[in-house]
This record gives structure tokens, sequence and C-alpha cells, in this order.
């Protein structure tokens, strides 16, 4: 979740890594606060600016992110690293971010085409799972 709720520089590759990157633009990435916090000088993270948009999928209604299925191998592995190291599913503050913004299309409040600009990973699944406001009414069990 390379998304700033609060904007935080972190060097992808770490000072401690490698100081000669400390001060070149194209080792810069704005992450969250929590993200850069739980990535701390770790180098297993895939680099967000390489992400493929097939990579990761998101079961509903957990919120839950994982690997696409076909993904296999250390590329497996290394989403899996990503989503671990990074909290992503560990921590509730992120998977409950996702479900309420689901949420929110679920109930009207918000669009697709709103959902598809701001949160392009979310609006993607949603199309990809076939599923409507009705559909995640059920699944989200809203009245």
């Amino acid at each position: 979740m390379y998304l700033p709720e609060q904007g935080s520089v972190d060097h992808f590759v770490p000072k401690t890594v490698d100081p000669t990157l400390a001060y070149e633009w194209n080792n810069y990435r704005l992450a969250s606060g929590r993200v850069n916090s739980c990535k701390g000088n770790q180098t297993n993270i895939l680099d967000p600016f390489l992400v493929d948009s097939d990579w990761f999928e998101m079961d509903i209604p957990s919120c839950l992110l994982k690997a696409k299925s076909g993904v296999a191998g250390d590329l497996r592995r290394q989403i899996n690293a990503t989503i671990n190291s990074l909290r992503l599913n560990g921590d509730d503050y992120y998977v409950q971010e996702r479900c309420n913004i689901l949420i929110a299309y679920a109930r009207g409040e918000i669009s697709l085409n709103f959902l598809n600009r701001r949160y392009p990973f979310l609006a993607k699944e949603v199309v990809r799972q076939n599923l409507g406001e009705a559909d995640l009414a059920s699944l989200f069990k809203l009245q």
C-alpha cells in the first residue's frame, strides 16, 4: 500500500544496504507511514513501480490480499513476502479500510467511476469478480 494516508518518503533500497542511493530520486517512494515503518530495512519487498496489475487479487468479503492464481514460483513467494512484511493483511487498519470502501460502493455512496479513479485495485477486483452493488451488499450482509 504505497498510498499516503500521511505520506512518508521511503528509501526503497534502504540507506543501510546501499548508502550511495540515499539521495537518488529514483530510489524514493511515497509510502504511508505505517508501510514505511513495517518495511524498515527489508529488501524482499516488491517495488511498487514494477508491480503488475495481475499479480494480486483480493478475497471479498474478507478483503484479504493474496497472490493471484496462476502466479507461481519465486514471484508468488515475493508477493507473499511483501504482503506479510508490510502487514497488508495483518494490520486491521488496511483490511478494514478496504472493506469500508467496498461497503460505501455497495451502499451507493460512491460510484464505480470514483472507485476507478481513487482505488483502481478495488475497482478492478469488483469488475474481475463480477460484483455489483447488490452482490457486495449481500456479501457484507448490509441491510
